[in-house]
């Protein structure tokens, strides 16, 4: 496994709340700018094309929209054991989640080391590009809470 450090925001910017992760990752980028050994990437929605990016790194920071059946705009922070790694029943074979990548990566025993999710609980994710106000709010704790993790894992 190699040493990359990647900050890998996911989603889809054209539905709304989808795309927070994608947004988190542009203002980090903006407000922290370069980091040293620290490499960040739009992974969009491109499902198992993620795996070659998941696989090569020591440590992985996921920013995303997560439905943790919490109020819209809640902060979810869970720890690599806490991810989890299938969704279950897909609807068709083209439909690879993030999970799923991960799963793989698991099972390929290329899981990185260190992995840790920040996401926020979606309130609208209809087609739009502009985040909802409730997300747009909770931007500030996912920044803190991505500096904090950065900081523990001395990146920062």
């Amino acid at each position: 496994m190699e040493e990359r450090k990647i900050i890998l925001g996911l989603g889809n910017t054209l539905n709304k709340d989808e795309g927070s992760g994608i947004h988190l990752l542009n203002a980090l980028q903006e407000k922290l700018g370069e980091l040293a050994g620290v490499e960040y990437v739009d992974g969009g929605v491109l499902g198992l094309n993620l795996l070659p990016w998941v696989e090569a790194c020591s440590h992985l920071l996921v920013l995303d929209a997560v439905n943790a059946n919490q109020p819209p705009g809640t902060v979810v922070e869970l720890e690599k054991d806490q991810i989890p790694m299938y969704t279950g029943v897909k609807l068709s074979d083209h439909q690879v989640t993030f999970q799923e990548v991960l799963g793989l990566a698991k099972f390929r025993e290329k899981l990185p080391e260190y992995l840790h999710l920040v996401g926020v609980q979606p309130a609208d994710i209809s087609i739009g590009i502009e985040l909802s106000p409730v997300v747009q709010q909770a931007f500030p704790e996912m920044m803190k809470r991505v500096k904090t993790r950065l900081l523990l894992w001395d990146l920062l």
